[in-house]
Parts: C-alpha cells; structure tokens; sequence
C-alpha cells in the first residue's frame, strides 16, 4: 500500500505506505531528500542501518534521514510517512516541531522509540486522517497533510525525549543547546574537526559545551564529531568505490595517512580490512 500527494508547484513529495521501495533508503547512494518515520506494530524483527544490524522492537517508530542506508527483514509489516524537504523542511520550520538535532540529526542515531497501547491508537487515528485526505483533491489538501505530519512529528519528538534522559536535566535551554549542536555538526564535520570551532560558533566555551553534554549523560562533543566523521567514512567505503585518498580529502583531511591512522584508531581496524570485510551486528 502506498498513498501519495505531489505537489506540482514546489515539487514537495508525502507519501504513506509499506511498500518495499519507500522501506529501502538508499542513502548516499541516491540523491534524496526523503526523510522517514518508520513504525513497527508487528513483531520484533532485523532492520540493517548503514550495514549494521539491529533488532527493530515491536511496537517502536524510528526516525530515518535521507542519508542513511536502510533496509529490513520483512519490511510489509512496517509503515513509514515520508517527506521531502519542498513537501515540509525540518530545518526551516523547527520552531513548529522542535525536533531538529534531536529525533532527526540527533545524538542517540538510530533511535528505536517505545510505542504504548496509546500512542498506537493515536497515530493509527492520524493515519486514518491522512488516509481520508489523500482522497480529497482541493486547495487546503497540501496543508491539511502538513498539518497532519506535523502532529506525527512532534508526538515522536516528545515521546523520545521522555525517553532519552532525566526530564528533569534535560531542560528547555540545554536541548537547545544539544540540538543546535548536532545540526551544525551535521553541516560542518567535513570541515570543522575541533570542539573549538563548535563552541565558538555557538558562543560556549569548550569546557561549557563538555560539561553541558557530561550533565546530560552524552557522549562528549569530540566523541560525536569523531563518530561522525567515521560514519560518513563507513558509508563511503561500504556503498561507493572512492580511493581512501578521495575520501581522505573529502572529510577534511589533511593526507591519506592522517584519515588512516585517524580511522584505525577509532574503529580498531584498517581501511583496507574495514572494506573486505561484513556486516556488523548490534542489539537495541
């Protein structure tokens, strides 16, 4: 099943649905802005992230980006609302949902979020609205979707956050703090390698920043600018055939042998090893 509305003018795209191509991201191996919310109602079963795999919990949603290769074991018994960013643009409109740097471009990626009995009659309710609106072909039917996508998102979110840490710590201004973080992060790891430029940009000093994430229980600024870099690296060697060297110069790097020495010491294995060899395996 798949539901459908285009709209011609912006080129925005929402789509409901279980289809096996709307449950296969091809990440950086396709131009695409398709952002997903991925819901298991069923059974738990396998879902592989960027070539690693992980157990998808019954009753759980998943927030996916564009940019993350994905695939599941029976992807019919999962439903995912997709948009693009012409359709709805997280970034643009993150006073509206707040989930920018948090469910998407957030620290805990992937992130597997509990469903209750009623967090599941809600959504299904939602879903039945969207469903009765893909059908009604008018002038308000863009932003009724909008609207629509709008509450799935922010239901997510605050799902999410309840589930993430210690509501009490993690107030208003430090997830502000985090949030803004992660977005920059996500458009600067290529370049910006140092806490410092992080910091600055948001006006902390490094200590600050460091401390802020070590009260919440994440991992460092440095831990996350590290594990994005060698992501970003995974994803090069797993799903294209670019040289080390290209890569190397890709992520900011000032030689070959810095992003080796850089890669092998943050993932224990060499480049060469790393690309001959498996999928991995990880338990949620």
């Amino acid at each position: 099943m798949k539901l459908e509305f285009i709209n011609s003018q912006t080129n925005g795209v929402f789509s409901v649905g279980n289809e096996r191509e709307m449950l296969t991201h091809l990440g950086i191996l396709r131009e695409s802005t398709i952002n997903s919310i991925v819901f298991n109602f069923g059974e738990d079963q396998i879902a592989i992230i960027d070539e690693v795999c992980y157990t998808f919990p019954g009753n759980t949603v998943l927030p996916l980006m564009a940019n993350q290769n994905f695939r599941s074991e029976h992807p019919e018994q999962l439903m995912a609302w997709q948009f693009n960013r012409e359709f709805y643009c997280i970034v643009d409109h993150d006073a509206e949902v707040g989930c920018v740097g948090f469910l998407f471009y957030g620290i805990n990626n992937p992130m597997f979020i509990d469903l209750s009995e009623q967090d599941i009659t809600n959504i299904k309710l939602t879903e039945r609205f969207c469903k009765n609106d893909m059908q009604v072909k008018d002038r308000m039917q863009n932003e009724m979707l909008r609207t629509l996508l709008k509450r799935i998102i922010i239901s997510v979110t605050r799902l999410a956050r309840e589930q993430t840490t210690d509501s009490n710590l993690l107030t208003e201004d430090k997830l502000d703090l985090v949030r803004k973080f992660n977005l920059m992060l996500e458009f600067n790891f290529k370049t910006e390698h140092e806490v410092r430029f992080y910091a600055g940009a948001l006006n902390k000093s490094p200590k600050t920043l460091s401390n802020t994430f070590a009260l919440l229980k994440f991992p460092s600024p440095s831990k996350l600018i590290q594990n994005r870099i060698i992501l970003e690296a995974k994803r090069y060697l797993n799903y294209t055939d670019r040289s080390a060297k290209e890569i190397a110069y890709m992520l900011g790097f000032v030689s070959p042998a810095h992003f080796s020495r850089f890669f092998r010491q943050h993932t224990g294995e060499n480049i060469s090893f790393f690309r001959s060899g498996t999928t991995s395996t990880k338990n949620n």
